[in-house]
């Protein structure tokens, strides 16, 4: 810890995409754990179908709240400026990502005339929840983030970055996700 104090708190490169990150996270977390609250107590029951979907696609759009705020806390730490970018990265880069998928993969399911297909309306439904709710509650959780106040961080930052050594050739990343996967895939193949 004596040698690396001064380097952990630095702000990284893209730091609107670490905040955005951290605060879609907590947006899932929140809604898990309502949502799991939810099912334990009793309120949401097997016998109706879908409750639990509805019931989540609901909460994940109410805590956006979560998100902006968990978001602006923590890019205003790595004292970021550009709040409104912060904003719409928030609001639309994973669920936009999730809902572009799921727009395409309904496509085929039409073009195939499945009747497991989601309906235009309920397609349209969700896009009016993501724009009339999600954002905007996205926005008031970034605006009530940035009033917040931040605790001084606990060690000061060096103002010359500490040099890192060059890794071996095994500690690449692109290695290192390619070994990761091929043992898993090679068990489960086996197994199969």
């Amino acid at each position: 810890w004596k040698l690396v104090h001064a380097d952990v708190l630095r702000p990284p490169p893209l730091a609107a995409w670490l905040a955005t990150t951290i605060g879609t996270g907590m947006q899932v977390l929140c809604m898990s754990f309502i949502s799991i609250a939810c099912a334990m107590l009793g309120f949401l029951s097997p016998a109706n179908r879908g409750s639990m979907l509805t019931v989540s696609l609901l909460l994940f759009a109410l805590m956006g709240v979560a998100a902006g705020y968990c978001a602006a806390l923590a890019y205003k730490a790595f004292k970021g400026a550009q709040w409104k970018s912060l904003t719409l990265l928030t609001a639309f880069l994973f669920p936009g990502i999730v809902l572009g998928v799921m727009f395409v993969l309904n496509f085929f399911i039409w073009g195939q005339h499945s009747s497991g297909a989601v309906p235009f309306g309920t397609m349209f439904a969700v896009l009016c929840i993501w724009f009339l709710i999600s954002f905007p509650l996205v926005w008031v959780g970034v605006w009530l983030g940035y009033r917040g106040t931040l605790k001084d961080p606990p060690v000061k930052t060096n103002m010359v970055p500490r040099v890192i050594p060059s890794q071996a050739w095994y500690l690449h990343p692109l290695f290192t996700m390619l070994i990761g996967g091929i043992l898993p895939f090679g068990a489960v193949f086996i197994e199969l």
